[in-house]
């Protein structure tokens, strides 16, 4: 053994002319170069090359150890050789190419969706949330442990779809009733589910509990309890995102658009202007980030928002709410905020150019606030999943997507923004005073038939004895 320690010894030298150690060498015997190496040849891509972990407990144990070092590149704080890290990344450009074919790729599935209509959006986001969901189930996902919980998958799935039924269910009961309307029997069945969904939420939800109370297992307890916790905090980060997203897409798909394409946009602007002029880094979480391409994507994101907002509210579909589950067009009167108003331009500009006025929709003044939280704000978000993805020793949550890892590496920002957009909307757009529309939904939602005639034959009553009155 101290033969083989001897820093002079055959056996230590020839490893050393290689420039490589053995798989089980400790990192401390290693040089900076040598570190760098091991830990971009050991660091797992994805959940699905974490989660193969060896099958033996002492195997394991000693593979846990391993993992618990930081990576190099994030442990040294020497800012040149992170300059190098972003400057000098040989493939970078092959890195590009596939980024941009994805884009392109997804970009021409989601303008086709959004061309299909509410529902088809509505779809999409359900899709998403699928995905999502796989890729953090799957996170903490234990092979050895699970092999001896036949069945436990599905208890998350259960739990999911309950989830999913819940919200849904709550947003869009209105549009619901408005679909059904016109059948006299299918409107009391889809009434009836309405007023008791949540009880059967809940039931279904309790019938849940009991299923994992009754699968629990001696030496198991740890691992089920702790997967119990991560499958609810999986619902509420998903759930919370995708039912604010639903209910702006309700709104106008001009709100669902608008705020997602400032979030592309700024990832974009922020990816190119970091990859042409980056050289200060922004955040050790994400040490491909810099400054220059923060500041750079704040400034064309905004400007891109004032004119984005421009171009989008000139399409009356894309502005008008959805009262119904139908997917034809819709044709409504625009509101305030997508009239255009028109502003003299100075003299001195008049007399280089052939406009004497310009048109602005007063929604762009809005699309400046958006603008400025997906540029500044929302990117924490992401900063968020990158930390989120160090703590697990991973690069991406899934591969579902080529250069851009999975779906949940895409809806890190849009988690954010789809929580402010539909705060911002509420509090801004909507208007909160009562109105005709408002009291006919209310009375729609809440009274059957046989009520909404009553209470046409006492407004009768009561307009009568009005005019009489003046008279």
């Amino acid at each position: 053994m101290e033969k083989d320690m001897n820093q002079n010894s055959p056996r230590i030298r020839k490893l050393r002319d290689n420039n490589s150690y053995p798989p089980n060498t400790p990192t401390s015997r290693m040089n900076n170069n040598q570190r760098d190496n091991h830990y971009h040849n050991n660091i797992p891509n994805s959940p699905r090359d974490y989660n193969q972990t060896p099958s033996s407990p002492t195997a394991r144990l000693r593979w846990r150890n391993r993992s618990n070092e930081i990576p190099a590149e994030v442990k040294r704080g020497n800012a040149s050789n992170v300059r190098n890290l972003l400057l000098g990344d040989k493939n970078k450009y092959r890195s590009m190419w596939i980024r941009t074919c994805s884009s392109l790729w997804m970009l021409g599935g989601v303008v086709f969706i959004i061309y299909m209509g509410h529902l088809y959006i509505w779809a999409m986001v359900v899709g998403i949330q699928i995905f999502m969901a796989k890729e953090l189930f799957f996170l903490l996902r234990r092979a050895h442990e699970e092999r001896r919980l036949p069945g436990f998958r599905l208890l998350n799935w259960h739990f999911f779809f309950t989830a999913m039924l819940f919200v849904y269910g709550r947003i869009l009961q209105q549009q619901l009733v408005n679909t059904v309307s016109s059948d006299r029997f299918i409107y009391k069945l889809v009434s009836g589910l309405i007023k008791y969904q949540m009880v059967i939420c809940y039931f279904l939800y309790i019938a849940g509990f009991m299923w994992f109370i009754l699968t629990l297992k001696k030496k198991m307890y740890k691992y089920q309890f702790g997967q119990y916790a991560w499958t609810h905090m999986i619902l509420i980060v998903v759930f919370t995102q995708s039912s604010f997203t639903v209910a702006n897409i309700f709104e106008g798909i001009f709100w669902f658009l608008l705020p997602a394409a400032l979030i592309a946009m700024n990832d974009v602007a922020a990816y190119f202007f970091g990859f042409y002029f980056g050289k200060t880094p922004l955040i050790k979480l994400s040490p491909k980030k810099t400054w220059e391409g923060f500041i750079g994507a704040s400034v064309a994101t905004t400007i891109s928002a004032f004119l984005f907002a421009n171009v989008l509210g000139q399409f009356q579909w894309l502005t008008c709410p959805r009262k119904d589950l139908s997917t034809g067009w819709l044709h409504c009167d625009p509101g305030p905020l997508f009239r255009p108003e028109y502003y003299p331009l100075p003299s001195w500009v008049v007399a280089f150019s052939p406009w004497k006025e310009i048109s602005i929709l007063p929604v762009q003044w809005h699309a400046f606030s958006l603008g400025l939280f997906a540029s500044v704000i929302a990117p924490f978000g992401g900063f968020f999943a990158s930390g989120f993805k160090r703590a697990f020793k991973i690069k991406d949550f899934g591969d579902s997507i080529p250069g851009h890892g999975g779906f949940t590496d895409r809806m890190d920002c849009q988690m954010v923004m789809a929580i402010f957009a539909y705060i911002y909307i509420q509090s801004f757009i909507v208007h909160q005073d009562y109105s005709v529309e408002m009291i006919l939904d209310q009375i729609s939602r809440s009274l059957g038939h046989e009520e909404q005639k009553m209470l046409y034959a006492k407004l009768g009553d009561i307009l009568r004895h009005k005019l009489q009155g003046g008279f």
